[in-house]
């Protein structure tokens, strides 16, 4: 297989990542789960389900602060957008509506023209803060942060949200877009794709664990780019947050060009769908998984965002008591039919459209503010400028960097650790354009890069997934 055919399939931008949620701070990381002031380093996780997971196990007196390095700005920028959505309060969204515009925006080429009204408010009120940010260089909300990025970084996302918001007058059918990434990646083998899509997926992905993977979601999925499909409707709005540039060289000119250049074999069912700690959705029938991928992933953010309603409270309303505790557990049961006729949709946040911008702003801010939770974004290149920085200096309770990401690691990354830090590293296990020898390669590479940076693999590996490494002792 060529190298060239194996990068068109998990594409050239990673809009999720390729392994499930984890607690980044648990005590299958890290021996004995710490507690206290955390920090820690996300490099490349491409979307927020490290930092949800983690927020469910911390304590009251636990105060968390997670750092952010992706290698784009569109993924910063989405990035943004989910958190965006994962923080709106239970006054502008129930927790179940919020869930399937989470998925629906997350893992879909194409979404409900109700969704993308959701879609262009959140981008708005963010491009709005961040434009705040270049005047006062302070951040807007408690829990979200993006003064640290450059100025021109912080231009760029503005206009990326911008382009999201009031896209091209005459955009692309997101499906064609699709269909051309499949032609290309297939190549002679287009016209049996189902039996590609097949083979992928029970030869692969089935035997890799994710067999509550239906085949009926993952061929539309191919197929459309659609995996989340929770209400009856059109789902026939492009996804702009999902829409990136990619420059070719083109007789010897380099031109822009607007698409899908993300994952198109792996599917986004992997971020969230494939484990739950709710056994029930697990049970068989004649050999066969009751719930799909898409239950579960449901389930499990429907979870995630209760658990953020204990914790959180409204800028509007933070001088009332939360009263509710700021932990959680899973939750015990499918996903309830819930009556919405009373949700105010998302963009309807009774904002006078005569006030004061910055008036407005404070209202267009309304989410949830996490007790002791701060997410921070840091410039893509500042990596390994990082051990150069005193106040990153042992700074870092865990460490985690995608498989995408893995080569920017070196020794430098002890001097950012805490003495009884962790790295996490995913794998290439999802990855399914690659032979298993290229798999285990990238595993024995993976180890070697960890132990060259001072690393030693730990022994109560649960899954191989994810490698887990501890901090030698000094």
């Amino acid at each position: 297989m060529s190298v060239g055919r194996t990068v068109e399939g998990a594409g050239c931008v990673t809009w999720w990542g390729f392994g499930p949620a984890r607690d980044l701070l648990t005590s299958d990381t890290h021996g004995v789960r710490p507690h206290g002031e955390l920090n820690i380093l996300l490099v490349g996780s491409a979307d927020p389900r490290h930092i949800l997971k983690t927020i469910t196990g911390l304590m009251d007196t636990d105060t968390l602060h997670v750092w952010v390095i992706e290698n784009s700005m569109e993924v910063v920028a989405r990035q943004l957008l989910l958190l965006y959505l994962s923080l709106l309060t239970p006054e502008n969204m129930s927790l179940h509506k919020k869930t399937e515009v989470f998925l629906e925006v997350f893992g879909n080429s194409e979404i409900r023209k109700e969704t993308e009204e959701t879609l262009k408010h959140a981008v708005a009120q963010l491009s709005l803060s961040i434009t705040n940010t270049l005047s006062s260089d302070s951040h807007t909300h408690p829990c979200l942060d993006t003064s640290l990025l450059k100025f021109k970084e912080r231009d760029e996302l503005v206009r990326i949200f911008k382009l999201w918001e009031r896209p091209p007058s005459v955009p692309e059918s997101v499906r064609k877009v699709w269909d051309a990434r499949v032609r290309q990646h297939l190549g002679t083998r287009y016209d049996s794709r189902h039996g590609c899509f097949d083979w992928d997926l029970t030869m692969k992905l089935h035997q890799s664990g994710c067999g509550v993977i239906s085949k009926h979601q993952y061929v539309k999925w191919r197929e459309s780019g659609v995996a989340f499909e929770m209400r009856e409707g059109l789902y026939q709005t492009a996804n702009q947050s999902l829409l990136s540039t990619r420059v070719f060289n083109h007789r010897g000119d380099q031109v822009a060009v607007r698409g899908y250049w993300g994952d198109i074999v792996s599917s986004p069912y992997l971020s969230f769908g494939i484990e739950t700690e709710n056994k029930n959705l697990l049970k068989k029938q004649n050999n066969q998984y009751m719930k799909m991928a898409q239950d579960i992933s449901e389930v499990n953010v429907l979870a995630l965002f209760e658990c953020l309603s204990t914790r959180g409270s409204s800028l509007l309303n933070k001088d009332e008591p939360n009263q509710l505790s700021s932990w959680c557990k899973p939750t015990d049961g499918i996903i309830e039919e819930e009556t919405i006729q009373n949700d105010a949709p998302a963009c309807q946040t009774d904002i006078d459209p005569e006030q004061h911008p910055a008036e407005q702003q404070t209202q267009a801010l309304d989410l949830l503010t996490l007790s002791g939770v701060k997410v921070s974004f840091l410039s893509p290149d500042l990596l390994s400028k990082l051990p150069f920085k005193n106040k990153y200096r042992s700074l870092f309770n865990t460490i985690f960097c995608s498989a995408s990401m893995v080569h920017q690691l070196d020794s430098s990354l002890r001097e950012i650790t805490a003495p009884d830090a962790a790295l996490v590293i995913e794998l290439a296990n999802f990855l399914l354009d690659l032979s298993k020898e290229q798999v285990s390669g990238f595993a024995d590479r993976v180890k070697e890069i960890a132990e060259e940076s001072g690393f030693t693999a730990t022994h109560n590996q649960s899954s191989d997934v994810y490698a887990i490494f501890t901090r030698k002792q000094d």
